[in-house]
């Protein structure tokens, strides 16, 4: 393999952004076991107190995820997001206003390997969430795993990060007065083991929970395509059948988190490594599909309406896709 190496002189301000996607990958990766590692090795020195503290501190807290969590603007605002938004780049579309008094579901697609589209968008405020949506708070949904990591749950609720369950997703679409959003990465962890450059295959064809929740409540789903989330990384080829997927499944039920061997590139050679590749990503968020709220849905309410959601969301992006750099004959298609 022929390695390509970055030129010797980089503008600082490439620098920066180069930097910033290290640390949000690292974020993902390897923060949730330095964050465990720092909580045991202080009960073993002599700041043992700092743990205690915080263990009984997080007993009292344990809640607080489930309850919408506990966002910090201060946080959502670093100027590190907005370097990571430009290294991209990184945009939020608008297609049609929001109410802001009323809530909203937004199914987020496609998952891609580490869903950098719906971070920057909806738990940093890189790309100008508020002032797009003014008046709507958004809650990106992510698995309740990493909620059990101390110091590290107080990093994800920062940014407006919540689990992905039944009683959060309640909390957050009773509360009154409106203005609440929350996004689901419809496809999962699963889809992530097919997130690869030019792939258009969303595992949504039996996903209906979140339409089933959308009834339950009421709640408008807004169909949101991110163009460019499978550009950012290749991964290894792990065809169904194959010995390296029956092992990702696995792994997937019993972990609940997917593992797919993904490579990008390096920091000083553009060849291989694990920061995505400098592609944009333009997230489009839809028009709301009307629900109407019935508390007991029958089955057939739930299939009506998740094929209305698939048919907006192609409409969405065979509308924009090429204006995004997606050929004409290219087209989604769920499984």
């Amino acid at each position: 393999m022929k390695v390509e190496f970055a030129p010797r002189s980089i503008p600082l301000e490439r620098r920066l952004q180069t930097a910033s996607v290290l640390q949000w990958v690292f974020s993902f990766l390897g923060l949730a076991q330095c964050c465990i590692a720092i909580f045991v090795g202080l009960l073993f020195t002599r700041f043992w107190l700092i743990s205690a503290l915080y263990a009984a501190w997080w007993a009292c807290d344990w809640d607080t995820p489930t309850k919408g969590g506990r966002r910090i603007h201060f946080i959502r605002n670093w100027a590190a997001w907005r370097y990571m938004k430009e290294y991209f780049p990184a945009t939020l579309v608008k297609t049609v206003e929001l109410d802001p008094t009323k809530n909203y579901i937004f199914g987020f697609h496609p998952h891609g390997v580490l869903v950098a589209g719906a971070f920057l968008n909806f738990c940093t405020e890189a790309t100008g969430f508020s002032k797009i949506f003014p008046g709507l708070t958004p809650h990106l949904m992510m698995l309740n795993l990493w909620f059990r990591f101390p110091f590290f749950r107080d990093y994800l609720m920062s940014g407006g990060l919540v689990p992905s369950d039944k009683e959060t997703a309640a909390n957050v679409l009773r509360r009154s007065g409106g203005g609440n959003v929350l996004i689901i990465a419809v496809g999962g962890a699963q889809e992530a083991l097919d997130a690869r450059p030019g792939a258009f295959t969303l595992l949504l064809a039996n996903r209906k929970g979140f339409v089933r929740l959308a009834i339950h409540h009421g709640t408008p789903l807004v169909p949101v395509f991110s163009f460019g989330e499978n550009e950012l990384f290749d991964q290894v080829e792990n065809p169904k059948g194959g010995w390296l997927r029956w092992i990702q499944e696995r792994l997937q039920k019993i972990m609940g988190i997917s593992l797919p061997l993904f490579h990008a590139r390096g920091i000083f050679q553009y060849s291989f490594g694990l920061i995505p590749y400098r592609r944009p990503i333009h997230t489009v968020v839809g028009k709301p599909i009307p629900v109407e709220k019935c508390p007991n849905p029958s089955q057939e309410d739930v299939d009506k309406l998740h094929e209305v959601y698939m048919e907006e969301l192609c409409k969405l992006f065979e509308e924009h896709k090429l204006k995004y750099g997606v050929p004409e004959d290219k087209h989604l298609s769920f499984i």
